[in-house]
């Protein structure tokens, strides 16, 4: 059998801050009709702010 693998506090905290972030993709119309795809990763805290500028632009 295999030990349980351990890890250190700064790994478990890196962890945990890694499943705080949103992906976000927004569409854009190119002028020959396409539709162009941008894909952020953003911090749970700050998704609301970053979706509202999404739809300003």
């Amino acid at each position: 059998m295999a030990k349980k693998q351990t890890f250190g506090d700064k790994v478990l905290q890196q962890k945990a801050e890694s499943k705080k972030l949103a992906k976000i993709v927004v569409a854009e119309k190119k002028p020959n009709g396409q539709y162009s795809y941008r894909h952020k990763m953003v911090h749970v805290d700050n998704l609301q702010a970053e979706l509202a500028a999404a739809k300003n632009q």
